[in-house]
Order: structure tokens, then C-alpha cells, then sequence
């Protein structure tokens, strides 16, 4: 009786996980749980409107080599992880997406059509084969789009790349530049020289990607089909056209704003001479005062840590504390416009700040260095020698903030309409677009490009990732809301805190002993070398047995050191092998015979009630 009631638990446990499985497979498998930290696997609100925004079904091809990638652990754990993020968009898409999942076989028509898109094809399968991670993507217009390769160490940019891929297709038509500036940014008459001067590089690349209409600070009204309104050195707009901007921004138009202390790249300035440089300043008081955001246009950026080198008059090179070389330790590695650039060149930066009492919200893409200084425009532009700079700096210990993404809540700087337009007045938005800059000369191709004739032909080098971050700031604002408000998300391999705090107790442990006998052996080089320094002098001259052996003593104490110091860091690797090695098998073994353990505790456990119930019932 025992052991028929046995079995047949079993049978009833094996229906049940089996009905269990099946229900779940037929009726839950929409419903999901995400339990990481930073919700991974899931869509944000501003993805989920993209999707929703779709009117015609989108095609999304994922490429992946699943079996030229066999053993590539860390490969093949990413591919999954976006599998399940283009997954979640077709769920949520409601049949608007249509997800096909590919592996391009190496000499297979699959292979062929991943060429076609333009995928990028990986050698680092382990016979040379090619590995594709990529998605393409079509919608009803044969419009196209790819990512020719998804780059795990952009894991956090994964969900944004995806979103934006979707929103281009779903809304396909060309983004409206229009660009504010009475600076020559697609080329003229250059005053000084007399010569023809080329269009600004960043405006050949803008006219290439998007439709760029410029119009000069004294127009009275902006286009109506704009997109993205960029301002550059904005002295002195016409009142109308500041009532027409603020309005755009009221009525959640996206804004790029180029201010400046002091525009050194300004050919009518620089004619005008030294005099006229000081008061080469461009600002937006008024929308900045009403925003709570406050642009200091009086002082100029000095940084020690970060200044350029430049030629000088004599032929000498010299760091010049104005001329500013922001590294990717100074950019916001975690905005889409930032995160992957490197080095972002400018002359004569002003700083921005918040306005006493602002409930402003924004988010720093630029900062100077801790080791940073401010100067008054007037002197500053008196000083050409750098030198002189140098010697006038005076360290504040302060990170300055030269650019910034403001959003959220913002009021207008008017109070009412503008007498000559019938449109309706805006008087707050709570979706702020802008993206602010302190300085216009980035801009300027000095500054980041080098171009040369090639054959006919002008070939562009760039040196600094000026033009890269206007291209970004213009495709994430040309893009909607929903996309603009993704930007980052975490990702999905968490850290190992707690190993990573074992490994620095690990090194602390050894590092004073390896500093000791580092020390030590210093100074036995040290010794060992006057000791032959004396030998030599004494070339001529009988050595005295006692220097010898002297000399010899040095010699083998030196290598006894070193094989201490050798011991003491392999010592170091063997203790961090050793905790991974506990972890492998806490995992690999502990875990698994805890849960037979438990299994077999349940089981137990069930035998003894089915003989009590026997008993019971005898």
C-alpha cells in the first residue's frame, strides 16, 4: 500500500508540472516578470510609445550565428539577452512588429541577405568563420535600416538603439535643421584674406544627413516645419525672432544652443581687432533668466589639466590654459550624445550654473577639470602669449559645467503675445528640450578637422569628436519625446561587488609587503650601482677581495629580492584564483546537492505522511 501510494504521488506530481507546463506555454507566456535591478528586460514608457505610434508592420530580421558561435559563452549570453529585448517589442507591438530570427550559415542564402543589409560580418569564430550579431529592418515603404553589429560593451545603449531603429521606419520622412547664425558657416568671402572660404565642416555633414535651412539672427519668424532649431553666437536677435524661439520651446520644439564668452573664430571680429574681441559674447539672458539656468559670459575658462598645446610665435610649444581638450573623463558617459566620444576640442569656454532658487532640471554633458580657473574677457584677450596665461592662473579646485541637456518643467520669458503674430501663447511647457553649449569655437574646423586635397577631392581627418557630438545632439533631438527620454538603461551583467571587495583586500594585504621589499631592492641597485661606479674609476687599479665580495653580496641579495617580490605577486594571483575557484564550486556543486538535499528532505517527508495515513486508516 506504501509504496503504490508513493508511485502515485509521483503520478500526480509528473500530471500536474506537465498540465502546469502547458497552461503556461498556451495562456501565460505573454505575462513576464522582471526581476533585475534596473528592469532589463523590459520596455521603458518611452519605447513603449514608439511602438504604439506605429501605423504600418515593421520587419525586423535578427542575425545571429548560433552555430558558428559554439563556446563563445559571453557572445552567445548577450545574443539571447537581445533576443529577448527584440522579443519584448513584439509583444508589446501587438503584430505591428514581425520578428524573424536568422542564423546566416557560412555559404547560405542567409548569409547573402545579412550582406545585402550591410551587416557587419565578425571574424572570431574559432575556425575564422564570421559571426554576425546584427538586426536589419524594413516597414510597407522598403524603407531600411540596420545595426550592423550589436556591441556588448554598448549594452546600455542596446533598448535606445533598437527604439530609434523603430521610430526612423515608422516615421520615415527627413529631419528640418534650421540653423540661426550670422556666423559664415556655409562659407563666403573671407574678409581678411579676400579668398573664397569653404562651408564649415559640421554643416557639410548636417547637410548631408538632414534638411539645413540657415537664416541670420535679424529674421523676424522661424519655419514652421522645424524639427530641430540650433542657435550659434545668437548677438543681438531680432525681437521678434527671441519671441518666436521661446515660443518654439513652449510648444516642446527641441533646441541646440552655441553661446560663447569669446568667439575667437569670428573672421568679421577678428578684423575689427583686439578691441572688438572683447565684446565678441553671445547669450540668451532673457530665456535663460526664465528657464532658472544662468550662462556667465563676463569670464572666461582656464584649465590647467586640460589645456591644448599650440605652436608658438618663437616656434616653442606651450599649453594654452584657454584653448580646452575635454576628455571622456569630463563627458557624461552615460547620454547618448556623450558617451562615446573621446576628445572635444574649444577655445574660451563659458561656464553655465543655476539660477538661485531654480527647480531647473538638467544634466551636465561637459565639465572642466578640478584643476580650472576663471578670467575676465578683457584681460583674457589681451594675453596671447600663453605663457602669460599660465602665469595669471590661479586654481580654484572646482569642476565647472561648459554644457548641458535641460528638460522638464520651464516657463516662458514673456508674459503675453507678441503684438505681431495670431498664434496661440504658451505660457509654460513640462517638456523642455534643449541642449545648451558654452562656447561656439568648437565648432570651427581648426579645432577637430584637417582637410586636404586628395586628388581633386577634399578628404576630412577628423582629430577631436567636435562633429560627432553636434550629429548626435541633432539625431537625438530630431527624434521624439519617447526617444529622447530613453537615452541609457543598465545592463544586464551585474558586477561581482562582493569579489571585487575581496580582490582589494586581497591586494592590500600584500601591497606593503611588496612595497618594502620593492624599497628594498631600490636601494640595492642603488648601492650595487656605486659600488661598480667605483670599480670602474679604478679600472687600472687591483680590486681588493673585500669590494668583490662586497659587489657579490649585493648581486645575490638582489636576486633573493626580486624572487621574493616574484613569490609575493604570484601569491596575490593564487589567493584571487583560489576565492574564484570557491565561487566556481559554491555554484557549481553546493547549490545543485542543497537542492537534492531539500528534494530528498521533501520526499522523506511524504513518505511518512503516506504511512501515517495508512496506519490511519488501518
Amino acid at each position: 500500500m506504501s509504496k503504490f501510494s508513493t508511485s502515485l504521488i509521483l503520478i500526480l506530481l509528473g500530471v500536474l508540472f506537465f498540465a502546469l507546463t502547458v497552461l503556461n506555454n498556451q495562456f501565460l507566456s505573454p505575462v513576464r516578470l522582471d526581476l533585475t535591478e534596473n528592469q532589463v528586460y523590459s520596455l521603458s514608457t518611452g519605447s513603449k510609445e514608439i511602438v504604439s505610434n506605429i501605423d504600418e508592420p515593421i520587419n525586423l530580421y535578427f542575425f545571429f550565428s548560433d552555430k558558428s558561435s559554439k563556446g563563445m559563452t559571453s557572445l552567445r549570453n548577450y545574443a539571447n539577452r537581445v533576443e529577448s529585448m527584440l522579443q519584448e517589442y513584439s509583444k508589446v507591438a501587438d503584430g505591428k512588429i514581425n520578428l524573424r530570427i536568422v542564423d546566416p550559415e557560412p555559404f547560405s542564402e542567409a548569409e547573402d541577405q545579412a550582406d545585402e543589409f550591410g551587416l557587419t560580418a565578425a571574424s572570431i569564430g574559432a575556425m575564422g568563420d564570421s559571426i554576425y550579431l546584427g538586426l536589419a529592418a524594413t516597414n510597407s515603404l522598403d524603407d531600411q535600416e540596420v545595426i550592423s553589429f550589436f556591441d556588448p560593451q554598448k549594452e546600455k545603449f542596446l533598448e535606445y538603439e533598437i527604439s530609434k531603429l523603430i521610430h526612423k521606419l515608422s516615421q520615415p520622412q527627413s529631419v528640418k535643421v534650421t540653423l540661426v547664425s550670422d556666423l559664415p558657416l556655409a562659407g563666403g568671402q573671407n574678409p581678411m584674406t579676400g579668398q573664397f572660404d569653404p562651408a564649415w565642416t559640421f554643416y557639410i555633414q548636417l547637410q548631408q544627413l538632414y534638411q539645413v535651412e540657415q537664416i541670420p539672427n535679424a529674421a523676424d519668424a522661424l519655419p514652421e516645419d522645424t524639427d530641430v532649431l540650433m542657435l550659434v553666437h545668437p548677438k543681438s536677435l531680432n525681437e521678434s525672432l527671441l519671441y518666436a524661439v521661446d515660443q518654439y520651446v513652449m510648444r516642446g520644439g527641441k533646441l541646440i544652443v552655441f553661446v560663447d564668452a569669446n568667439n575667437e573664430s569670428d573672421p568679421m571680429a577678428m578684423m575689427a581687432g583686439m578691441g572688438a574681441a572683447t565684446e565678441n559674447h553671445s547669450n540668451l539672458p532673457r530665456l535663460f533668466e526664465a528657464w532658472g539656468l544662468q550662462f556667465n559670459d563676463s569670464q572666461v575658462l582656464l584649465d590647467a589639466e586640460l589645456g591644448l598645446d599650440i605652436r608658438t610665435a618663437d616656434g616653442g610649444v606651450a599649453r594654452h590654459f584657454g584653448f580646452v581638450g575635454i576628455q571622456s573623463q569630463q563627458l557624461d558617459r552615460d547620454d547618448v550624445t556623450t558617451a562615446s566620444l573621446e576628445i572635444i576640442n574649444g577655445a574660451s569656454f563659458g561656464t553655465f550654473s543655476k539660477s538661485q532658487g531654480s527647480k531647473l532640471r538638467w544634466t551636465p554633458l561637459m565639465r572642466s577639470s578640478a584643476n580650472s580657473d576663471l578670467m575676465d574677457v578683457a584681460s583674457y584677450a589681451t594675453l596671447r602669449d600663453p605663457n602669460a596665461l599660465a602665469r595669471e592662473f590661479n586654481q580654484q579646485n572646482q569642476q565647472r559645467v561648459l554644457a548641458a541637456r535641460l528638460h522638464g518643467n520651464a516657463t516662458s520669458a514673456y508674459t503675453q503675445a507678441n503684438a505681431e503674430t495670431d498664434s496661440k501663447f504658451v505660457t509654460s511647457t513640462d517638456q523642455l528640450n534643449v541642449i545648451v553649449v558654452g562656447d561656439t569655437d568648437l565648432l570651427a574646423d581648426r579645432f577637430w578637422v584637417q582637410q586636404a586635397n586628395f586628388f581633386g577631392e577634399t578628404v576630412y581627418t577628423p582629430f577631436a569628436n567636435n562633429g560627432d557630438f553636434v550629429t548626435n545632439a541633432v539625431e537625438n533631438l530630431g527624434g521624439s519625446n519617447a526617444l529622447i527620454s530613453i537615452r541609457s538603461r543598465g545592463t544586464f551583467a551585474r558586477p561581482f561587488n562582493t569579489v571585487d571587495a575581496l580582490k582589494v583586500e586581497a591586494e592590500r594585504k600584500f601591497r606593503e609587503q611588496e612595497q618594502l621589499l620593492q624599497q628594498q631592492l631600490d636601494e640595492t641597485e642603488q648601492q650595487l650601482a656605486q659600488l661598480q661606479s667605483q670599480q670602474g674609476e679604478g679600472a687600472g687599479l687591483v680590486m681588493l677581495p673585500e669590494q668583490q665580495q662586497a659587489i657579490d653580496e649585493f648581486v645575490e641579495k638582489r636576486i633573493e629580492i626580486r624572487k621574493a617580490l616574484r613569490e609575493v605577486r604570484h601569491q596575490l594571483d593564487k589567493d584571487i584564483e583560489s576565492l574564484g575557484n570557491w565561487l566556481k564550486f559554491l555554484n557549481i556543486a553546493v547549490a545543485p546537492i542543497l537542492l537534492m538535499l531539500i528534494l530528498m528532505l521533501l520526499a522523506r517527508l511524504l513518505r511518512t505522511k503516506s504511512k501515517g495515513d495508512e496506519g490511519f486508516e488501518q
